[in-house]
């Protein structure tokens, strides 16, 4: 008899998930809690500058970068990536849209060095039109020499 019970008690095969549960969980945390998005990548030769303005958090981006046609124009909130808008049009109702929204709300033009000024002109007019009230320039800080060195 003590054979038969021997035979009963052998082990069974299993995979214990319940740890494994644990280890997605925290790994779906960490990279929730580190994922950040960039809002635009697209590359650019900005302009020099002397001059140094922080520019705040959370600023809603308009970049003009050259194309062979026609410049263009992508916009973003700062929480997303930027996105190309089809006309002129869109500026002003994406800037109204965010000033509406937060009536405080910053905006960063990064315009390609190469970009035509009349559509640089553009955009800051679309900004007035919708009443933003802080614009920033993006621009490429130059060193001055005898300042911090």
């Amino acid at each position: 008899m003590d054979l038969a019970a021997a035979r009963r008690r052998t082990a069974s095969a299993g995979i214990f998930t319940a740890s494994m549960a644990d280890v997605v969980f925290l790994l779906i945390v960490f990279f929730v809690l580190t994922y950040s998005v960039s809002p635009d990548l697209t590359r650019m030769e900005l302009p020099r500058t002397v001059v140094r303005t922080e520019v705040p958090k959370g600023a809603a981006i308009i970049s003009i970068a050259p194309s062979e046609v026609r410049e263009v124009i992508r916009v973003s909130t700062g929480k997303e990536r930027a996105i190309p808008i089809g006309s002129d049009d869109e500026v002003v109702s994406f800037a109204s849209t965010l000033v509406a929204a937060d009536r405080d709300q910053a905006f960063v033009v990064r315009a390609d060095r190469g970009t035509h000024y009349e559509r640089i002109d553009f955009v800051l007019d679309a900004l007035k039109q919708a009443d933003a009230r802080q614009v920033y320039l993006l621009s490429e800080q130059e060193a001055v020499e005898g300042i911090g060195n």
